[in-house]
């Protein structure tokens, strides 16, 4: 089943009114259970795509397809919708609500979602039991290392059951331990629920993982995608 296609996708950015040009005719499909890296240097287009792909930004050209529907010519509410029910985000910088406990944390998607309190404390802690971080979950980010703040913010992004789960340089504040360790349990959940991942990055340690490899230089692929 193919979760993702990006057809024929620029986009071009104004930087003091000088077009910049981060891709150029990207072209790349993603099918169920892939545990995809979209690989390249600095300033290559990777998190550019990954946005583009995950509606967190509009292609200048081209079409983006989410389990078949467009999702690149729908209003902002419809693609917030969408992005809500449909695709889970790691970022590099964790971006967990500092105010709010690691279990908190990880129900917020599921009450944007109009779930009830009983159901998002039920499957939170199942989830996070099963992730192995159960003894976080009244811990704020601030009482959490980097790599328990992490596993959290992979929790988050998995518990609305999402279609495709896009982490952006997940292991670029990561120690290389800690960085395996989270790499195993992407694995893990990639393998025994056949949950969809890609990822961006230029990290050695992600990129030995990836199933397939798409790379990107100047904004354009590399390699057949």
């Amino acid at each position: 089943m193919e979760i993702i296609r990006v057809e024929h996708v620029d986009k071009v950015y104004e930087d003091n009114g000088v077009p910049v040009h981060a891709l150029h005719d990207v072209s790349i499909a993603v099918t169920k259970g892939e545990f995809l890296v979209i690989a390249g240097p600095s300033g290559s287009g990777k998190t550019t795509l990954l946005n583009v792909i995950g509606a967190l930004d509009n292609p200048t050209r081209g079409k983006v397809y989410l389990e078949g529907n467009d999702i690149s010519t729908k209003s902002r509410s419809e693609v917030a919708a969408i992005r809500l029910r449909k695709i889970g985000f790691v970022f590099q910088a964790y971006n967990l609500i500092p105010v709010l406990s690691a279990i908190e944390n990880i129900e917020f998607t599921m009450m944007l979602s109009g779930i009830s309190p009983k159901e998002r404390e039920e499957r939170a802690l199942a989830l996070m039991a099963e992730l192995g971080i159960a003894e976080l979950a009244r811990k704020r980010p601030n009482e959490m290392s980097g790599g328990q703040q992490q596993r959290v913010a992979v929790a988050r992004a998995m518990v609305n059951d999402p279609s495709l789960i896009l982490a952006d340089e997940p292991t670029a504040n990561l120690d290389s331990e800690t960085a395996g360790n989270l790499l195993d349990l992407m694995q893990q959940m990639n393998e025994e629920r056949n949950l969809t991942f890609v990822f961006s990055s230029h990290d050695n340690k992600v990129i030995d993982r990836a199933k397939r490899l798409v790379v990107l230089k100047d904004g354009r692929v590399q390699n057949g995608a």
